[in-house]
């Protein structure tokens, strides 16, 4: 019981860090890429509070369908930045972590009363095989964006550019400078760092694995 509970309050850390922090982005960023954190800190928040121990909360049987309301509506967001933007390959990952935390609230709601994500306690009805494809996506995400937050040498006289926390998707390691106007001035400071918003993304994925195992 108090392991359970020591894991959801660690991932309710994680998943509030990242909403304050995607929400800070909002006010550096323009455009697109503001569009963009502001879905990740709706994902950061509403995930930490999915993730809250029963002992604190234990969400009623509607509960769930607005959990599923939320990122349903979170999900239709990500489907709009599919189209008309640059960086296609993270608002596509948004749309699957949308529909994840979707899934996982429905599957909580067929559970009935006592079942809570993020608690091994839990007996969830999920699909198996859907399940099981979502755990391979995360985990292949998960290492791919490990990875990247590996540091290589950047040839002289290319820096890492000061927005690149506010492209769609910055890519430390490779010196990417993101959206051009993506930062909302040079005042963003360490708010603009590309690899803290990967840092985040990686957060989100590690715990919605750990949420995904209670099905």
């Amino acid at each position: 019981m108090h392991g359970a509970a020591l894991s959801g309050w660690l991932m309710v850390a994680l998943c509030t860090a990242t909403g304050v922090y995607c929400l800070l982005r909002t006010r550096v960023c323009v455009g697109a890429a503001r569009r963009a954190a502001g879905g990740e800190a709706v994902m950061g928040f509403g995930m930490a509070s999915m993730a809250l121990p029963a002992a604190v909360l234990t969400p009623p049987e509607w509960g769930w369908a607005v959990y599923a309301a939320v990122f349903g509506a979170a999900a239709l967001h990500g489907l709009s930045g599919l189209f008309g933007g640059r960086h296609g390959g993270h608002h596509a990952h948004h749309l699957v972590g949308s529909l994840a935390m979707v899934y996982m609230a429905l599957a909580m709601a067929s559970a009935g009363p006592g079942a809570h994500a993020g608690h091994p306690a839990a007996t969830a009805g999920g699909v198996p095989l859907l399940t099981g494809t979502l755990l391979l996506y995360y985990g292949v995400y998960v290492l791919h964006t490990g990875t990247r937050l590996v540091p290589v040498a950047a040839p002289v006289g290319v820096g890492t550019g000061g927005g690149g926390g506010c492209a769609g998707a910055g890519t430390p390691n490779t010196g990417d400078t993101g959206d051009a106007g993506g930062a909302g001035g040079a005042g963003g400071g360490w708010v603009t760092r590309p690899e803290l918003a990967l840092v985040c993304r990686l957060s989100m994925a590690l715990v919605t694995v750990a949420m995904l195992l209670t099905l």
